[in-house]
Order: C-alpha cells, then sequence, then structure tokens
C-alpha cells in the first residue's frame, strides 16, 4: 500500500503509517529498529533497494532522507516536506517513508526524522555518498547508535579513510571494512592450522581500494610485521601472501568469485569469496549495533600510514615491548637486588675474624728456660718480664671474651701454674 502525502508534516504522515498498518491487517509493530538513509534523487533508488533487501533480515522502519535545497534563492526560501508511505507489498514486515526536504527545511531534517523514530528502538543512519567528515556531529548522526558510511563511494578513498581515522567515533564503521569480513576470517583460519610465526605479508589489489589499504592495516597491526602494497588488476583484493618459516600461505582470488588456498604441507583448498552486494553488507552491520572494537583498532593504528607502499607496525614484537608489572623501567639497569643480597649475607659471616689473625701471628708461649711452657696449663698474660716473653715482641691484648686457639693459655691463668716475675707461685 503506497500514499503519497505533499505539503504534509511529520504528524500526518505518522497517521498515515497506522492506517496502511491496518489496512494491511497487521496493527502491530513488529520491527526492531529505525533505518535513516540520508542521500539524493540520484542515488535513493539503489539505496532504497540494498536497504528493503536487508529488511528481509532485520524488519525495520527505513526512512529515506532526499535533501532539494533548491538551486535559485526562490527555491531555497521555500520550506516543504512531500513524503511517500509504503506498507506491505515489496517491503514485508517493514515500513518505508520516503521524505523530500525542499528549500531551507532540507538544513532541519532532524526536525523531520524525529518524530518518525521507532519508540525504544536502536537507530543506525547510512550515508550512501557524500557522508558528513564528521558523521558524529552530524545533527542526524547524533540520533543513531551507528553511524555507515562508504570510502569507496568518494572520489578519494584513501584520504576519506584517513579523515575516518582521525574523526573516529565509537558507533561508526564503513562498507570498506565489511567487505575484507571473509578475507579476514579465512586468513584467521589458516593462520590457526599453522602456528609458524609470520615474518611479512603482501596485500594484492585494485590502486585506490579501501578494503585492500584496511585489510593491510589490520595484518600489520594484529601480526607486527611489515605489509606491503601491490597494486594489481582486480576486480577489488586479488590476493594475501604471507610469509612464515615453513612455506607461503597465499589466497588468491583472480575472478571475483573463487578464491585458492595454498598452504605448506597441504592440498591446495577452494574458498567462496565472491564479491558481496551493498545489501549483504548492510544487513551485516545491521546484526550487532555495538561499536566495531576491530575497525577502531585498524583505523587507529592506520593514521599517518594509509597510502603507503609498505606499511611497518610500531615495533618487531609490540606484545612484549610494555613492561610487566612491577619490572623496571625501561632503559634502566636492574643492579637493586644485589645490596639486598649482601645485606643478607652479612650475618652468615663470623662474627669475630680479627681474633683468629692476632693469635696466628703471636708466637707459641714458653716456659721460664725457652722451652715450651707445660701442655695443658692454663696461663695468664704477664707484663714485659713474664716468662717466656723474652725477646718477643708483646701482642696487642685480645679483645674480651675471645678465646685463644690451639688449646695453650698464657701462664698465670692457672692457680696451680707458675706466676709472674716476682710474685710466689701459692
Amino acid at each position: 500500500m503506497n500514499i503519497d502525502l505533499t505539503d504534509t508534516t511529520s504528524s500526518q504522515i505518522n497517521s498515515s503509517l497506522v492506517k496502511a498498518r491496518r489496512a494491511a491487517g497487521s496493527p502491530a509493530v513488529g520491527m526492531v529498529l529505525t533505518l535513516i538513509i540520508v542521500t539524493d534523487e540520484g542515488n535513493h533508488y539503489d539505496a532504497l533497494k540494498s536497504a528493503s533487501q536487508a529488511s528481509q533480515e532485520h524488519p525495520s522502519r527505513i526512512l529515506v532522507v532526499i535533501k532539494r535545497p533548491g538551486r535559485s534563492p526562490r527555491d531555497r526560501k521555500l520550506a516543504r516536506l512531500d513524503a511517500e508511505v509504503r506498507v506491505g507489498g515489496e517491503t514485508g514486515t517493514s515500513e518505508t517513508v520516503l521524505l523530500r526536504l525542499h528549500g531551507e527545511l532540507a538544513h532541519h531534517a532532524h526536525s523531520v526524522v524525529l518524530p518518525l523514530l521507532l519508540p525504544d528502538t536502536p537507530v543506525v543512519v547510512w550515508w550512501p555518498e557524500d557522508a558528513p567528515a564528521h558523521p558524529n556531529e552530524d545533527l542526524l548522526g547524533k540520533l543513531a547508535a551507528r553511524r555507515i558510511t562508504d570510502a569507496s563511494a568518494t572520489e578519494d578513498p584513501v584520504s576519506t579513510l584517513a579523515l575516518r581515522a582521525e574523526t573516529y567515533t565509537p558507533g561508526d564503521t564503513d562498507l570498506a571494512w565489511t567487505r575484507i569480513t571473509p578475507w579476514r576470517s579465512v586468513l584467521a583460519a589458516a593462520l590457526d592450522q599453522r602456528h609458524a610465526p609470520v615474518e611479512s605479508a603482501v596485500v594484492e589489489g585494485e590502486a585506490y581500494n579501501p578494503s585492500s589499504e584496511l585489510l593491510a592495516l589490520w595484518l600489520a597491526d594484529r601480526l607486527k610485521v611489515p605489509v606491503a602494497r601491490k597494486v594489481s588488476a582486480g576486480p577489488g583484493l586479488t590476493a594475501v601472501r604471507l610469509t612464515t618459516g615453513e612455506g607461503e600461505i597465499c589466497l588468491h582470488r583472480a575472478d571475483g568469485s573463487l578464491a585458492a588456498l595454498k598452504m605448506p604441507g597441504q592440498p591446495d583448498r577452494h574458498v567462496a569469496l565472491q564479491r558481496r552486494e551493498t545489501s549483504e553488507l548492510i544487513a551485516e552491520e545491521l546484526r550487532r549495533l555495538d561499536p566495531d572494537e576491530a575497525f577502531a583498532a585498524t583505523v587507529r593504528f592506520g593514521a599517518g600510514r594509509l597510502g603507503k607502499q609498505t606499511i611497518q607496525p610500531d615495533t618487531p614484537n609490540g606484545a612484549r615491548t610494555a613492561p610487566a608489572p612491577g619490572a623496571p623501567a625501561a632503559g634502566r639497569t636492574a643492579p637493586r637486588p644485589e645490596p639486598k643480597q649482601e645485606s643478607k649475607r652479612e650475618p652468615e659471616k663470623p662474627p669475630a675474624p680479627a681474633p683468629r689473625a692476632l693469635e696466628s701471628a703471636r708466637p707459641a708461649p714458653q716456659g721460664p728456660s725457652g722451652s715450651p711452657g707445660p701442655s695443658g696449663s692454663k696461663q695468664s698474660s704477664g707484663g714485659p718480664g713474664s716468662p717466656g716473653t723474652a725477646g718477643a715482641p708483646t701482642p696487642p691484648p685480645p679483645p674480651p671474651g675471645a678465646r685463644p686457639l690451639g688449646g695453650t693459655q698464657p701462664p698465670g691463668t692457672d692457680p696451680g701454674g707458675p706466676g709472674p716475675a716476682g710474685r710466689p707461685a701459692p
């Protein structure tokens, strides 16, 4: 059922949607999201066709915003809204509303779209062409949880990707990234089977192909190896070659539909890698409405590297550059544990090594006639005139509490031994 409305309002459009649902016999709303397409008269047919095919998997309300600001000053001063409501038929379980904004109203599309959004459902905005430089700052983009652009539809895809990297906000994505999803899946599965480290990589594709640039950035960021870009005749991506220590892993697609996977030590296999239609890409993006973390990491890594012949990683092994928790800072040697070990060994040393050195340098004690004193007798050290000390230098007294070595002691320490000179023995 189609309803045409001329010079209408958002309220009248909502009333027409309810009327069309009742006429079709489905008064209940079974849609899961609102898809807003911002385009022009020349591109709205193809965009709406792709969105309608994607809505068969994701029932949604499709709002096609067609801006017609006018060329003459008289037309630019007008403010008129024309609408076309489509329910049932080719739209299936979805609803389609074409909104043509004339004159000054073309600069206030958000005020027209806001009353037409489905309540309590996510909002997705898609710019098939001529996307704003900052999708998140656009008034329609602020209403959406996901913002979809297409760098391949621009005149300079590489510069557009660089702009997306600078202005990225969680929720942004690009169909150039969606196109390489099958390539990333096959390459990840191939590397799971071969655990040899990758040394380098080569990505072959058409010149100015944004998908080739994104795939090369993704490989360089994940594998931490240099990735070279090689221009081929196409169509699109044609080959990816990974050099490993065991041989080369090659995924080659020459005709744009069937690819050959070659791995060392295994027979060649054919993989379906057909170039997908825009409707399939939109359906894939609508499957998950949370931010794409892999795309975010790739575009941030690609800032300053886009357009280069060879993409170099940050470090040869970026996963090991960050110090572990508690490790010393980079560029600093770690001699700190050595003083701690020395301090721990200090209590293990002998407590008084000095008395041993003194006793080893002292001559053996002698008797009154120069013969050695009686063995086993305890003697005390006497003065300069004591027996056994004539002609020998007087050693310094040992420290208190030190025990002499060798089992002999100076005279005077045993009550039964000879006493010092001039003192009779008891």
